[in-house]
């Protein structure tokens, strides 16, 4: 039996929410041989872990997992419950586990609940040695081998004062981290973060801690503000401190200035020799030495926490009673045999020391160490009652007086400390502490396991106590988190999400596949989908808000990187990706996979899934919150019948997106004001935009803000770099888009479609971890789509053979392209090489898809290559018409025109008989932004695009129509230059309304016989063709003329 991987999945992931180890186990032969097959091995088990009879298993009652062993069942199977008993019977109860075969035979996924990491891996592996020792019939000491993994949990976990803090934090739902392999421990996320150390919290000072650490400082601050303490001085030798004992009065108590735990502390002292021999103990490592007054008295340490007493103990020193054949070093180490007294304050108490101090208190007693002590004698083994050198603790909270809890408050005031434990005597702790009582101590950082499990008393939850005081109540420490997953559009979601969540102001932390950003600011680059640069976001303190993508990868590899989140958004599943990688061969495996993120939804948080993907529908059932569904189609039955029961919807409604609860419709935007969306052609881009707004509103941003957002975001490489990025290059339109799976390529060769080019070119390549079948597709769809495909591999191609990508494509290629219609397949070297390739000899009229490499480096490339020739453009300026939504249509009423396609594209037609001289359209439209070859300039310094069938009036240079443009009016009109009959195409003169034309690259393609060539601008027109035209040059142009001048701007 063969543990073949293993991996930590330390946040919310395909099998649970909570962390597990997830080994794969080879078996071997073993897989032959089911538990009823192994003579013996059933009895040698179930004796061994007879506790093991609790486990219910899939069978549902007590003993169910011992009926399985004697029906039979595979060492995989046996592997999980053995590694969780022994995890619960080290001292780590955890219950859930799960065994699946892989495809390979014999081998299988164990998967186990774990809390301490290091400790789990190695029940793991002791469960495994249990397990063949069990097979084999060999010898397995289980009493041995619990006390070794109970040990080993004790140095891994959290000690009892830290932990209780991060136990009670957890019961209010407050995250923690632990940041170091100590009790170094964050609570809470981002801005909203607390630090502890041990019982020491982010408030608590330095100077007050050093103060609490210096005994003669404390004692005098306290004195000054009247809060009763003993008479003390230093001293600085043997004979010093006899001194101060005699001018102080005896009996006294020597203690070192600067130590704690009560090591180096003699009490009761009313001798020379005494006193003397006690300077030595606590001078020890050179230490400065303090004399005090002893006060007779009981032992007490009261917790003040953030200004209020929260528990009281008596604590009283460490006796063994004598039994008349053990000496005294027998009876501590019995006594040291109890399972709470673990060393390095793991445990509830502390080993018995029997140091010099110790020998000290046994010899005033007439003892030595190895003196056998008689029977029932109790024996003292020191003065001090310090749980950390053995001492035991009785809750004495309810009996403490009023007094004597308001002096303990204002001794940790006058410190500075918001948690302390104050040390003090008394004679009685239910009377006021002037009356034979005082402070003798005050404690940064004080243990809390006298308070927690008292030996004798009532358990006091101090750690809820810090937890209250660094958290008010209904604050959780969380900042508003979502995560994002999904086949595509994951990272255009996060970006908009981010962009929405800080347009209100605050700071928002991002991970996607290509940074981590914080406010802005890009703090690491490359694939940053994974829970380590989740993590790293939500660690950091000036973070108000976290958007996370939430990869396949990383939740596969590590689990989520955090443990819940506010909203979880899934885009799509589709036909998946990354098939065929880790065993996850189904789009329904990865929905799986990816539907971790939803079962990670809080309660009063949301999920936000695709209502046109059934993957991602059925995701509803693992939700703890609320279900938003988001869709193109308001009419979509998913949508229908969940806002029929009063759920929660985003949508589309006359163009407008539309938030819905239940039966009420909030209008949130117009898709003409999303530039994302691109008037709403780019479908994807759409449902991102539904996505990334029913978040928003799901997080609590107010809708205005919201709008405000979608507004404003940039569609372009600032906003969402490689996704849809549209450039222009001396006339050649350049989408940059990521797009490098099916679902992905398929969206993007539908828009394509949609827009005028005089051929398309893409450059494209896949990842090499992809299955054959879907390089394939990918292939077919482009060549359905390209005239021409260059084909790039670069260095990392993912256990593929040189060539290989090229291949598959290209072969589906070959498959997919239409018969009349061959596709130029070019393999293109590196990803530089092939876009240089294109982009060099690309031509006017090409629409060329750039599938980026990295998407970091492709722009800066493309701007360094390229510089001022390359230019951001609008969809409109691309997609022309489209844009608008025209394209053929039949005559509207009142018009004399319908759109066709002719040999310019579409184009505008007559569908009658038009007199020369009549007025065929009366149109205006929005001012546009940048010229392109759909606008009319009407002014020096105006372009505009016209509404209606009006933008989609093709160019000729011996033009049917003229447009008249007059100054100052807001109504342009085509009219008919010459008789025009039925069915022929209505053009204009574009020159007669432009003054320089330098946007519109490549040959004028009107194909009259005096056509110039190309289309250069009024300035460029011959002085008897400006005459012919007359009234038909625009007013502006016509009084350029008559002044002779060259205003600016034109």
């Amino acid at each position: 039996m063969e543990i073949k991987s293993l991996k930590v999945l330390r946040g919310p992931n395909q099998w649970a929410s909570f962390p597990c180890l997830e080994a794969w186990v080879d078996i071997g032969r073993l897989e032959e041989f089911p538990s009823d097959t192994l003579p013996g091995f059933n009895d040698r088990l179930m004796a061994w872990l007879p506790s093991m009879i609790e486990h219910r298993c899939s069978i549902g009652e007590r003993g169910g997992f011992f009926e399985r062993l004697r029906r039979g069942t595979w060492m995989g199977h046996i592997l999980e419950h053995v590694t969780l008993e022994l995890q619960t019977l080290s001292g780590s109860p955890v219950g859930y586990g799960r065994a699946r075969e892989t495809n390979t035979s014999g081998v299988y996924k164990v998967v186990v609940e774990y809390k301490e990491e290091a400790f789990a891996i190695e029940c793991l592996h002791a469960a495994r040695r249990l397990l063949l020792a069990a097979i084999d019939n060999t010898a397995f000491d289980v009493t041995s081998e619990i006390k070794r993994l109970r040990t080993l949990l004790l140095d891994e976990q959290l000690g009892p004062s830290t932990r209780s803090i991060v136990e009670a934090a957890a019961a209010r739902g407050i995250p923690a981290s632990r940041l170091t392999a100590g009790s170094l421990v964050r609570l809470g996320q981002g801005a909203k973060q607390r630090r502890i150390l041990a019982a020491e919290t982010d408030r608590t000072g330095a100077i007050a801690e050093t103060i609490a650490q210096d005994k003669d400082l404390t004692r005098s601050l306290l004195a000054q503000a009247g809060i009763p303490v003993p008479e003390g001085q230093p001293a600085d030798s043997p004979a010093a401190a006899w001194a101060a004992a005699e001018e102080i009065g005896l009996p006294v108590v020597v203690k070192p200035r600067y130590g704690n735990q009560g090591k180096g502390v003699s009490v009761n002292l009313a001798t020379r020799a005494e006193v003397e021999r006690a300077w030595h103990v606590a001078h020890a490592g050179e230490r400065a030495v303090v004399v005090e007054r002893f006060v007779a008295g009981g032992d007490y340490r009261v917790l003040v926490v953030g200004g209020r007493m929260v528990a009281a103990a008596r604590r009283h020193p460490p006796i063994v009673t004598g039994t008349g054949s053990a000496t005294v070093r027998q009876l501590v180490d019995a006594v040291n045999e109890d399972p709470r007294r673990c060393g390095d304050h793991a445990g509830v108490l502390s080993p018995v020391v029997l140091d010099e101090v110790a020998v000290a208190v046994l010899a005033e007693q007439g003892l030595a160490v190895d003196d056998v002590v008689e029977a029932g004698r109790t024996i003292l083994l020191r003065h001090s009652a310090n749980l950390s050198t053995g001492g035991t603790s009785e809750d004495v909270t309810d009996l403490v007086h009023p007094d004597v809890a308001a002096r303990a408050v204002e001794a940790a005031r006058v410190i500075g400390l918001d948690v302390a434990g104050i040390d003090l005597v008394s004679a009685d702790i239910g009377q006021p502490l002037e009356q034979r009582g005082v402070i003798i101590e005050v404690n940064a950082s004080p243990g809390l396991r006298m308070h927690l499990e008292p030996t004798v008393g009532t358990p006091r939850n101090v750690g809820a106590a810090i937890v209250d005081m660094l958290f008010p109540p209904g604050d959780d420490g969380r900042i508003p988190t979502a995560a994002v997953t999904g086949t595509n559009g994951k990272t255009t979601v996060v970006r908009l999400i981010s962009h929405l969540c800080g347009i209100g102001g605050g700071t928002v932390g991002m991970t996607c596949t290509e940074c981590v950003s914080v406010g802005g600011r890009v703090i690491d680059t490359g694939d940053c989908s994974g829970p380590k640069s989740a993590r790293r976001v939500l660690a950091n303190p000036s973070v108000n808000a976290a958007v996370l993508e939430t990869a396949r990868g990383g939740i596969l590899r590590e689990g989520c990187g955090f443990d819940t989140c506010d909203v979880a958004v899934v885009t799509n599943i589709a036909s998946g990706d990354h098939l065929g990688i880790g065993e996850i061969d189904t789009p329904e495996q990865i929905a799986w996979v990816k539907g971790a993120i939803v079962a990670a939804v809080r309660p009063g948080g949301a999920a936000v899934l695709n209502a046109a993907d059934p993957l991602v529908v059925a995701m509803k059932k693992w939700c703890k919150g609320q279900v938003v569904y988001f869709g193109l189609d308001p009419a979509n039955p998913v949508i229908v019948e969940h806002l029929a029961q009063g759920g929660l919807a985003a949508t589309l409604r006359d163009g407008w997106i539309v938030l819905c609860d239940g039966p009420r419709e909030t209008r949130l935007a117009h898709l003409d004001r999303v530039p994302l969306v691109h008037r709403g052609l780019v479908s994807f881009q759409v449902e991102n935009v539904l996505a990334s707004a029913a978040a928003a509103w799901r997080m609590g941003v107010p809708l205005e803000l919201v709008r405000l957002g979608l507004e404003s975001f940039s569609r372009g490489a600032t906003g969402s770099p490689g996704r849809f990025n549209l450039l222009d290059l001396g006339g050649a339109s350049i989408v940059v888009d990521y797009g490098h799976n099916v679902p992905s390529l398929e969206q993007i060769c539908l828009t394509m479609h949609k827009l005028p080019s005089a051929r398309r070119i893409a450059v494209y390549s896949a990842a090499g971890d992809r299955r054959d079948e879907d390089l394939i597709t990918q292939g077919r769809l482009l060549g359905r789509t390209f005239e021409r495909v260059v084909i790039y591999e670069d260095a990392y191609i993912r256990g593929r053979q040189p060539g290989e990508i090229t291949r598959l494509i290209s072969q589906g290629i070959g498959e997919g392209m239409p018969a009349d219609r061959p596709v130029a397949i070019e393999a293109g070297g590196t990803w530089a090489e092939a876009a240089g390739l294109v982009l060099d000899a690309a031509a006017a009229g090409d629409l060329i898809l750039l599938q980026p490499d990295t998407v970091e480096q492709t722009l800066p490339w493309l701007a360094e290559r390229y510089g001022a020739r390359l230019r951001e453009m609008s969809f409109d300026e691309l997609a022309g018409p489209a844009a608008h939504g025209l394209g053929e249509r039949a005559p509207q009423p009142g018009e004399p025109v319908e759109v066709r396609a002719g040999k310019l594209g579409l184009g505008v037609c007559a569908v009658r008989d038009i007199a020369a001289g009549e007025s065929i359209i009366k149109t205006w439209g929005e001012q546009a932004g940048q010229r392109s070859q759909h606008t009319i300039q009407v002014d020096v310094t105006t372009h505009i695009v016209p509404d209606g069938v009006a933008v989609l009036v093709n160019h000729s240079c011996a033009p049917n129509c003229g447009v008249v443009i007059r100054s100052g009016v807001k109504q342009i009109e085509f009219r008919a230059l010459r008789p025009i009959p039925a069915g022929e195409e209505i053009t204009v003169d574009y020159d007669t309304f432009e003054y320089e034309v330098t946007h519109l690259g490549g040959p004028c393609r009107c194909g009259e016989k005096t056509c110039r060539v190309r289309i250069a601008g009024y300035r460029h027109l011959a002085s008897d063709v400006k005459a012919r035209y007359g009234e038909f040059v625009a007013e502006y142009l016509r009084i350029i003329d008559a002044d002779a001048t060259l205003p600016a701007g034109v």
